[in-house]
């Protein structure tokens, strides 16, 4: 059990640092860095940008899943 509430924090801590790396690829991809312009338009911009908000959740639901796992040994 210690094990496993070893692993989920060093996984969130991973994930939590890797948050903005992930933010500032994904604006790097949505325009140039140094000149403004758009290298992704339309329907394909609007899902790039939604890529930081499913890397939390990813990170969001690793935590509740290894939560109900820790309760669920314990009996609760």
């Amino acid at each position: 059990m210690l094990g496993q509430i070893l692993i989920t924090f060093i996984a969130v801590l991973v994930g939590v640092n890797l948050v903005p790396s992930v933010a500032n690829t994904v604006d790097d991809a949505l325009h140039e860095p140094f000149n403004n312009v758009t290298n992704v338009t339309g329907a394909s911009a609007s899902i790039i940008a939604l890529v930081p908000l499913f890397f939390v959740l990813g990170i969001v639901l690793v935590t509740i899943q290894s939560s109900i796992a820790i309760l669920g040994r314990l009996g609760f």
